[in-house]
């Protein structure tokens, strides 16, 4: 039974992480392009853009070694596993451990550390520039995912992911639940930054001094930057995960957990769209202090937490 369970909880999430998470791009671009007035692109895009660069060639400079066609398979693998350690909604993870959350953290650290070397080694000082500002903004990050991950451990008295974030929940919709507000809203913005969204970064610029992420992955081409899309939409879906297993109660009803989650992404995807909408970019000398604001936030509520 135990096994049977096990398995269809591996069966889900991947069918979810896979099926789903292409879909999200859509709904934000959509989103914007209905606030602007404007019909936007289909909801079903990106799956369409990836069918097409599965099929197409690649354009590889003699420049590059093996670690430029690395980074795009790190960057496609990394975040299906870091998504077998989160739960999906009811759903638990189907891989848990003490500890998984320190495994998890590293994870994305590897998928960035890759893209970032993938883009050293094309040669170009452009796609450096761009290595350069991603690599900045991931060590003011991180602080952030660490001392939120601290605050739900200390809440749970446990270091597993899937037990800290159901505390998380039950602490959200308790009387002592301003200390995991704070958290939801510091992982929103965690959110926005490691998957390059406005205000952080803007996905569709071409403009040379403003581009971090988009910069760096210039030079891939074909089944290579097919790879490099599915994996940004795999860890948008995952950040997008982590804050609604704070957020959305538990009914005890499998069936209806799992809907409200999946709602609940497509909800937050809608969200991030309105957020882009209303919001700029912001100069590259602000971004550092908002994220070591936010870092201050996490603190805070650990304050809570152990005061």
């Amino acid at each position: 039974m135990a096994m049977t369970s096990m398995f269809g909880s591996l069966l889900f999430h991947l069918l979810l992480l896979f099926g789903i998470s292409p879909l999200l791009p859509g709904i934000i671009a959509r989103t914007k392009a209905l606030v602007a007035g404007r019909k936007g692109p289909p909801l079903l895009q990106l799956y369409y853009d990836i069918w097409k660069l599965l099929r197409k060639g690649m354009v590889i400079s003699r420049t590059t070694t093996w670690v430029f066609r690395a980074g795009p398979l790190v960057g496609f693998v990394v975040p299906v596993l870091a998504g077998l350690l989160i739960p999906f909604g009811a759903m638990e993870a189907p891989l848990t451990f003490t500890g998984d959350l320190i495994l998890f953290v590293y994870l994305l650290g590897l998928a960035r550390f890759f893209t970032i070397l993938a883009a050293l080694d094309t040669g170009s000082s452009f796609e450096g520039m761009g290595a350069a500002r991603e690599a900045t903004f991931s060590v003011l990050v991180e602080p952030t995912i660490l001392v939120a991950f601290i605050v739900l451990a200390r809440t749970s008295e446990t270091l597993t992911l899937n037990t800290m974030l159901r505390a998380g929940e039950e602490m959200f919709h308790g009387p002592g639940s301003m200390p995991v507000i704070l958290i939801s809203f510091c992982l929103f913005i965690v959110l926005l930054v490691e998957n390059c969204r406005i205000p952080f970064d803007d996905p569709n610029t071409h403009l040379e001094l403003t581009m971090i992420h988009e910069v760096m992955v210039l030079d891939h081409s074909g089944p290579d930057f097919g790879m490099i899309l599915y994996g940004s939409a795999m860890k948008l879906m995952i950040s997008a995960a982590l804050v609604l297993d704070i957020l959305l109660p538990s009914t005890g009803r499998v069936t209806t957990d799992i809907m409200a989650f999946v709602c609940g992404l497509l909800v937050l995807a809608f969200g991030i769209g309105l957020v882009e909408s209303a919001m700029a970019r912001l100069r590259m000398i602000r971004v550092p202090q908002l994220l070591v604001g936010t870092t201050l936030l996490s603190l805070f509520a650990l304050v809570l937490v152990v005061r």
